[in-house]
Parts: structure tokens; C-alpha cells; sequence
């Protein structure tokens, strides 16, 4: 049986912890939230963004778009009037024309650092069930955890997602508690919720699915509750993305379109779950992983064997269902797997309070000292690499520096061509921006030809050319003709506090 902390409680010293786990949470996600702002978003960040201004700015709330369901977009818009609201108190503009995007990319980055944080806390309301330890460890774990620290600080749905993907575990443990039909209806509508937030999403209604079949003493009935949660599911979906009905075609188009491109043949050259699997091992660090893969083992076996077998049921069959899944989809990103982070941290806190329990026959001083040890190592490593990627991004990096003097030193209406594909900067309107993948592959008559002014250079492009050009004779030519038929007008090489490639604006002679 789990201990007393499986309720709702806890001591001071307990709680404290726990606020602790959130400060630190929120000190993570918070902490170079600006990064890349306003000239470089993160990739995909525009999709979010640059529709729920739109809905601001048109009252149109149909996002013409189905990639992503509609719930985050709804929630930054509504973002977006709050800040419209205290920029035009300021005197920052007088018409939402004035209004550009790139002004509300920070405050939408913060709805999602806030609600990062908030999974913690509710983390470790769920994980109450298993233990107050296994609780408060599983906070911190997830607290600190690089994957997840990293993606809150964009205005993407992965880690909105998980909010609600928690939130459904908490709910449907809480309906196995209460055993009604508006818990369950409840916990059905906080995975309609998470499907209206990302589609896949909606594999969380396993959750309350599972907890509604071993709930024996479900009222009216077992049935009656499944029931009660696909309604709450169905309703909550709907209310959250209901231009998935009111424009269907549009809807079916879009969503046939990306099923297809998930179907692509991968170019990983090694099997999905296998890429999937060695992105777990960086976030969670070697010991990490091992603590997890104890955790693993604990839960199967109590899962086949109890006690609790029910809240053992809900950490590992959704997480294995939403591996599965994301392993046959063929397009591959780190931040997909961050539903499945708060259940390995569940399940890695159980590894480390069953380690300890073990333990209670070793003498007291070795007994604190492998606490300790444990606790370090699961906790260390993986705060490690977050507070290094937080010093990072904090820094300002010659993309930055490049942003601020090209917007400084050269008028709107000048035409300006980037190389590479990392170096897409947001200029303001007005400014006339192309992208190539090399500078070299146009013959320099055709930038003066086009009214092209200015060219900007990158060695994450040039770079292998210029220091090796006895490996790239002709490579090295071509730059070498890029830069003598131009001025170079300014340079930002990289350093401790500038992280980033070189950069070389070139201004195109007439």
C-alpha cells in the first residue's frame, strides 16, 4: 500500500520542498525566456504565433490551418489582447496595424514556461498516490529535466500538451478515487483537452479508459463510466477545436496532407524508437537512464502483482502506447517525446524509493549516504545541462548582433540575401529578405541584376571551405569571388559571450 502521503497532504518540511522544486522549475523556464528575439524565432514558433495574431487582428477565429488543433492558438490569442492592451497603455502603438508579431512572441513564452511550471506542481499532486517521496522526487526530477526545461521556453504545443496529458493522469486517478460519473467525464475532457492541443494528444484518454475498466466500484457502473469518458473527451475536443467540424474539408485536406508526410520513408539510418530512445538517454543523463529502466522493471512487476496496481497501470501503459506511436511516425524531433517525461520521472522517483526502502536493514550512516548518492545523481547531471543551456541562450549571439546592425545601419526597402538554413533572421517589415542555400551557387551578376544591396555570409556555410581549401579547391574559389566582387561592411565572429557563427555582411558593389 502506498504511503499516507497518497492523500492530498503533507508535512511543512514536505511542502516546502516541493515549493522549492517549483522555484527552481520556474527559475529554468524563465531564465533566457527572450532568446532569439525578436529577429529569430524558434522553428515552427510562427505557426503558433502568427495565427492567433491574426485572430486579434481579424476576429476570425478559423486558423485556416490543421497541422496543429486550434486550443494554443485560442490561448495566445487571448495572450495576445492582454498584451495589445498594456502596449497601446504605454504608448507603443495607437491601431492594431501597429501591432507587428514579434512583439507578442515573449509574452507567449511565457504562457508556456507557466504552464512548464505548473506541470511540476501537478506532477506532484499525481504522484502523490505512489508516495509524498516519490512525489517530491519525481517533481524535482521533471523540475530540472533538460528536454523539458529547453522546450517551455517557446510558444510551441509540445510542452502545453503535456500539461494537459498530466493533468489527465491526475484527473483519472482521482475518478478511480471518487468513482463517478462527472470524475471520469472530467478526466475524459482534460484528454479532449490534450488532443485539441497536439493530436496525439488524444492517445491520453487511455489514462481514464484504463481507470474506468478497473474501477469496480465505479457508480453507476463501469460502463457508464467509459461512456462518461468518451462524451467528456468527444465535448472537450470539440469545444477546444471546433472549426475541426465547422470546416471539415478544410480540416480533412490538411489532416490527410500531414498523415502523408509522417509516411514518408525516414533518412534515419537506424530504426525510429532507436533514435527516440538515444534522445531519452541525452535528457536524462546514463544514471538517469538506469534509475529509469529500474523504474520500469518496479512497475512491471507491480503492475502484475500489486499493490496499486491500478496508478502502475496508468505510468506504463501510456507511456508505452505514446512511444509506439511516435516510433512509426516517420518525422523525428526530440520535443515529441515530452509527454512521455513526466512518467519517467514517476517511474525513475519509484526506482530510487524502493532502492532506499531496501536499505533499511544497512546501517544509518551508510543508509543517509546512499540516499544521497541517489538522490545526486539522479538529480545533478540532468540540472547540469539545464542551467548550461539557460547560461547559453542568455548570451547574446552574432545572429543578435547581426539583427541589431543591419536594423541600425541600413534603411527599410533594402534588399538583403541570407546563406544557410539556421540564419533566418525576422526582419521588420519593410526590408526585403531572400535566403540561398550557398552565396556561391549564383554567379555574382545575378545579385547586382535583381537589386540585391547586401549579402550575408555564415561560416556554419563558407566556413569548411576556408579552412580547408585544398579539400575544396573550387568551393574555395567561389567564396573567394563572393568576397572580392563585394565590401565587406561589417564581421561577428564568435567568441565566450557571443556565441553563434561568423557572420559577414557584404554590401553588393553597383
Amino acid at each position: 500500500m502506498a504511503e499516507q502521503g497518497w492523500r492530498d497532504s503533507a508535512d511543512s518540511t514536505t511542502r516546502s520542498a516541493v515549493w522549492l522544486a517549483v522555484l527552481a522549475a520556474a527559475l529554468l523556464r524563465f531564465w533566457a525566456l527572450p532568446q532569439g528575439l525578436p529577429f529569430n524565432p524558434g522553428v515552427d514558433e510562427p505557426e503558433v504565433m502568427e495565427r492567433a495574431v491574426r485572430m486579434m487582428k481579424t476576429g476570425d477565429f478559423n486558423p485556416h490551418f490543421f497541422d496543429y488543433p486550434s486550443l494554443y492558438m485560442y490561448i495566445q490569442s487571448a495572450v495576445a489582447v492582454l498584451r495589445f492592451v498594456f502596449g497601446a497603455i504605454q504608448g507603443r502603438w495607437s491601431s492594431l496595424a501597429g501591432a507587428p508579431t514579434e512583439e507578442f512572441y515573449l509574452w507567449g513564452r511565457a504562457v508556456t514556461a507557466l504552464l512548464g511550471t505548473a506541470t511540476v506542481w501537478i506532477l506532484y499532486r499525481a504522484a502523490l498516490r505512489w508516495s509524498e517521496r516519490t512525489a517530491l522526487l519525481s517533481a524535482v526530477m521533471l523540475a530540472v529535466m533538460p528536454l523539458h526545461v529547453r522546450e517551455s521556453h517557446y510558444t510551441l504545443t509540445d510542452v502545453p500538451v503535456t500539461f494537459f496529458v498530466v493533468l489527465t493522469l491526475l484527473l483519472s486517478l482521482r475518478a478511480h478515487e471518487r468513482s463517478t460519473v462527472w470524475a471520469f467525464a472530467l478526466a475524459g475532457a482534460a484528454a479532449g483537452l490534450a488532443g485539441a492541443t497536439k493530436y496525439n494528444g488524444l492517445l491520453a484518454v487511455v489514462m481514464p479508459l484504463v481507470a474506468g475498466l478497473m474501477t469496480a466500484a465505479a457508480r453507476p457502473s463501469r460502463t457508464a463510466a467509459i461512456f462518461a469518458v468518451l462524451a467528456g473527451t468527444f465535448a472537450a475536443f470539440l469545444i477546444a477545436a471546433p472549426y475541426t467540424v465547422l470546416d471539415l474539408p478544410h480540416f480533412l485536406n490538411q489532416f490527410a496532407r500531414l498523415a502523408s508526410e509522417y509516411r514518408v520513408p525516414s533518412i534515419a539510418g537506424e530504426p525510429l524508437w532507436l533514435v527516440y530512445l538515444k534522445h531519452l538517454r541525452i535528457a536524462l543523463k546514463l544514471p538517469g537512464s538506469l534509475i529509469v529502466l529500474a523504474g520500469i522493471a518496479v512497475g512491471l512487476v507491480r503492475l502484475v502483482a500489486g499493490p496499486n496496481r491500478l496508478t502502475w497501470a496508468l505510468a506504463i501503459v501510456f507511456p508505452v502506447l505514446y512511444f509506439r506511436f511516435i516510433s512509426t511516425q516517420n518525422i523525428v524531433y526530440g520535443r515529441y517525446l515530452l509527454p512521455l517525461v513526466p512518467f519517467l520521472a514517476i517511474l525513475g522517483a519509484a526506482a530510487v524509493v524502493a532502492a532506499v526502502t531496501l536499505l533499511r536493514a544497512v546501517p544509518t550512516a551508510l543508509r543517509h549516504a546512499a540516499i544521497v548518492a541517489l538522490t545526486l545523481i539522479t538529480i545533478v547531471p540532468p540540472a547540469s545541462t539545464s542551467i548550461s543551456y539557460d547560461a547559453d541562450a542568455a548570451r547574446t549571439t552574432t545572429n543578435q548582433l547581426a539583427f541589431e546592425w543591419i536594423v541600425r545601419q541600413l534603411p527599410p526597402g533594402t534588399n538583403i540575401r541570407f546563406e544557410g538554413s539556421v540564419t533566418r533572421l525576422k526582419l521588420p517589415a519593410g526590408y526585403t529578405v531572400s535566403y540561398v542555400k550557398q552565396l556561391r551557387s549564383d554567379e555574382f551578376e545575378f545579385y547586382a541584376g535583381t537589386g540585391i544591396h547586401y549579402l550575408v555570409a555564415s561560416s556554419q556555410v563558407y566556413g569548411p571551405y576556408l579552412e580547408h581549401p585544398d579539400q575544396f579547391p573550387n568551393e574555395y574559389a567561389d567564396y573567394q569571388q563572393v568576397f572580392d566582387h563585394t565590401i565587406e561592411v561589417a564581421r561577428f565572429s564568435p567568441s565566450r559571450d557571443h556565441p553563434g557563427p561568423e557572420l559577414r555582411i557584404l554590401k553588393v558593389k553597383s
